[in-house]
């Protein structure tokens, strides 16, 4: 098996008497999709907390790459290559795609324009935008038009666009088929697809069985606070999943 390219060992993070990791550990492998699953409240949140820099575990160790990490804030895990997209999404829909794209990054125009005017170089971000919206065939007709204006599922392309342009390891998603219809779900899925085609590790947090058999390499099962077990669609079925994400089956 291929050395993690994200990995945790003995996570444990308490929110005053209530434990809410519990010894967790995680692997995540190069160029995969790995689905986390759980019941409600078995951790799946304060794992991708801890994961994605928001929180900060009371005890245990995050690798990198084999190194150990120290994500003090989201910002800090964006900085060493791991972007998150939130079930929220997270983008300004008053502004265009473009902008979304470049939001908290954006580029400004060389020379004194952009050091003393702080001008920002709009043709040039459209341009990339549009290059990263084609490399993963998300088909817009334009980078002008405000995010408000599209459909659920381009705007999960849009932040899932954003996540594949400036992630060098890995991309954190949750929950991106939540209130899309079946075809925009399709969509966000072949969208899945394609950011691990181009060499990312994917981390997906799903309720959706379907879903997660359909696109995962591996399934990361949850249960109160640790990790009852990792396996793949293909040996198991979805009634496996059920038992070991319930304690009826172990393994």
């Amino acid at each position: 098996m291929s050395e993690p390219v994200l990995r945790a060992r003995g996570l444990v993070q308490r929110y005053g008497p209530v434990t809410a990791l519990d010894g967790c550990d995680f692997d995540l492998l190069p160029g995969e999709v790995l689905a986390v699953i759980g019941d409600n409240g078995a951790g799946k949140s304060s794992l991708i907390k801890a994961l994605s820099g928001a929180a900060r575990p009371d005890e245990g160790e995050i690798f990198l790459n084999g190194e150990r990490a120290h994500f003090k804030s989201p910002l800090d895990a964006r900085r060493q290559g791991i972007e998150t997209v939130y079930q929220n999404l997270a983008v300004a829909p008053a502004l265009d795609i473009a902008s979304n794209l470049y939001l908290g990054r954006e580029r400004r125009r060389k020379g004194p324009l952009g050091s003393i005017l702080r001008m920002l170089d709009k043709p040039a971000m459209r341009a990339d935008a549009a290059r990263h919206m084609n490399e993963l065939n998300i088909g817009l007709q334009s980078m002008n038009g405000a995010v408000e204006n599209l459909s659920g599922g381009q705007r999960q392309g849009v932040a899932v666009a954003r996540a594949a342009a400036w992630a060098s390891h890995v991309v954190i998603m949750d929950e991106p088929t939540a209130a899309l219809g079946v075809k925009e779900s399709a969509q966000v899925l072949d969208l899945i697809g394609k950011v691990r085609d181009r060499g990312l590790a994917v981390v997906l947090i799903s309720h959706n069985m379907p879903h997660v058999f359909e696109i995962a390499d591996r399934i990361h099962i949850q249960r109160l606070g640790r990790r009852a077990g990792v396996v793949r669609p293909a040996d198991h079925s979805m009634s496996d999943v059920v038992a070991i994400m319930t304690g009826a089956l172990q393994i």
